[in-house]
């Protein structure tokens, strides 16, 4: 067990935990913040995408000691400091993107993070940055407009 400090979402956050736990589970079990999904375990799928310090991760398979002093932040956290939606979880609504939405909030958070890089992506820049997020439903072409219209926004 070690004494672990980080930021999520804003706020510091301390545990005492095995610094090998999978982050996910310390978000979920820990900290209560159930966006975040387990898929497959092994990093395959991206439901479980956060960002550490800016940078899209897969939870599942990034160890708790890997937070350290980080700031993480999780689909919860997406949103305005005054609860207005992001610009892309709003065009995900507009799109109505989501079926069955178990992937969804791994898929905002990659969308998120390639539009704060990449403000006016295109089709192979989309393709690219969602290639390890899994959509079993195949929402794909939705995801790709979603993303094109919070690109507008």
């Amino acid at each position: 067990m070690a004494e672990i400090r980080f930021k999520v979402n804003g706020e510091d956050t301390v545990v005492d935990t095995d610094p090998s736990t999978p982050l996910l589970w310390v978000l979920r079990e820990q900290l209560k913040l159930n966006g975040t999904k387990f898929g497959c375990g092994i990093a395959q799928c991206g439901a479980c995408t956060v960002h550490l310090n800016g940078t899209p991760v897969r939870s599942c398979s990034t160890a708790l000691a890997a937070a350290e002093g980080a700031e993480i932040t999780t689909i919860e956290g997406v949103a305005g400091a005054d609860g207005a939606r992001h610009k892309v979880q709003a065009a995900w609504i507009e799109h109505q993107v989501p079926q069955c939405g178990y992937c969804q909030s791994g898929q905002i958070m990659s969308a998120v993070a390639l539009l704060r890089d990449n403000p006016d992506p295109s089709d192979e820049d989309i393709d690219a940055a969602m290639r390890g997020n899994i959509c079993r439903c195949g929402a794909y072409g939705r995801i790709r407009a979603a993303i094109k219209s919070a690109a507008r926004a």
